[in-house]
């Protein structure tokens, strides 16, 4: 399992920005951008629901304040 790397505000973001992602999926005509879309706001809502960010691991990134992870 990913240690926790992403704060509570970072997690809010993401999860609001990824339903956007998913509704405008949803009310997009075919075409990439669609699909696009999905995968982003997908991406999005995983990281935010494990906490845990890839490419912030990968660049020594940690918005997480608690130092339990």
């Amino acid at each position: 399992m990913l240690a926790k790397n992403m704060g509570q505000t970072d997690r809010i973001l993401r999860t609001v920005v990824g339903v956007i992602l998913l509704i405008a999926f949803f009310s997009m005509a075919a075409g990439v951008l669609k699909w696009l879309a999905l995968i982003v706001g997908v991406a999005m809502l995983a990281t935010a629901a494990m906490g845990s960010c890839p490419p912030y691991s990968l660049l020594g990134i940690n918005t997480c304040k608690t130092k339990n992870n």
